[in-house]
């Protein structure tokens, strides 16, 4: 999907910008990548950022070359660092992130930009998210819901990043993402739209798989992912009497059963 002149397949349509952070995910990025490739929206340049994988990623992603803007493999500082380089040589109008192991629905980008071309006043839309194992069976689904700056103040994000979409113009002014973020990035960025736009969630528009496996980092590192909520939480001004600490104290203590219970999910899954 390189950078085309407009046709009449395109015009009126504006383009839309996904990155795709990646390192040694090769058992699972040539899903990702069909999965965006396969959109039936006509407008939209994807950029894949390698981190020098190890595993074999860089062949896989080299194979769809000539249908990416761009892509590279080389060693960067981490997938927050990645997906900022890739948003740096975005030209799209609105812009999205896909991880390496996680995959849209068909026509989610479609929906996304219908939504957003008919809401000038939303800056972020994003819709519903299913859990998938490593064979792609899905077996849960993200709690989505609608929120705004407050709520996330006080911790109830509720965002699926996977089946969320901005605009670039917002980006612009919030950009770019804290690299010393490794997995609060995302929440991060939401609250530095929602000060300057609103957020809509659309209930019943499942647009991605969020892919749950025992590498994933969501299971591997949980507690520090909290830990970097935290940090957000008490920048924006947050009290250690909030629903969020709250929430990261009994995490702490259920963590254990809780990271058990998602392998035990994942397991139970690929047995079927």
């Amino acid at each position: 999907m390189k950078n085309k002149p407009e046709t009449n397949l395109t015009r009126g349509l504006p383009l839309v910008s996904i990155i795709t952070p990646s390192f040694n995910q090769s058992a699972y990025i040539a899903a990702t990548i069909d999965s965006v490739l396969s959109q039936d929206y006509p407008n939209i340049e994807y950029i894949v950022v390698d981190g020098g994988s190890t595993d074999g990623s860089a062949e896989i992603i080299e194979h769809y070359a000539d249908k990416l803007a761009w892509w590279v493999s080389e060693k960067d500082k981490g997938q927050t660092d990645a997906i900022n380089k890739g948003f740096a040589r975005a030209n799209g109008e609105i812009l999205a992130w896909l991880n390496s192991d996680d995959t849209y629905e068909p026509g989610a980008i479609s929906a996304a930009v219908k939504f957003l071309m008919e809401n000038p006043d939303v800056g972020l839309v994003y819709g519903d998210c299913d859990f998938i194992d490593e064979k792609g069976v899905k077996f849960g689904k993200f709690n989505a819901a609608q929120t705004d700056l407050e709520k996330l103040k006080r911790g109830y994000v509720h965002i699926p990043q996977q089946a969320s979409f901005w605009r670039a113009e917002l980006w612009k002014k919030v950009a770019p993402l804290d690299d010393s973020f490794y997995f609060a990035m995302d929440y991060d960025l939401w609250t530095r739209l929602a000060k300057i736009s609103e957020l809509r969630y659309l209930p019943g528009e499942n647009w991605a798989n969020f892919r749950l496996h025992s590498d994933a980092k969501s299971i591997a590192a949980d507690k520090h992912c909290w830990n970097e909520m935290m940090r957000v939480h008490y920048r924006e001004g947050g009290s250690f009497f909030s629903i969020i600490n709250a929430k990261h104290i009994i995490r702490k203590v259920v963590a254990p059963w809780w990271n058990w219970r998602r392998r035990r999910k994942i397991k139970k899954a690929l047995a079927r």
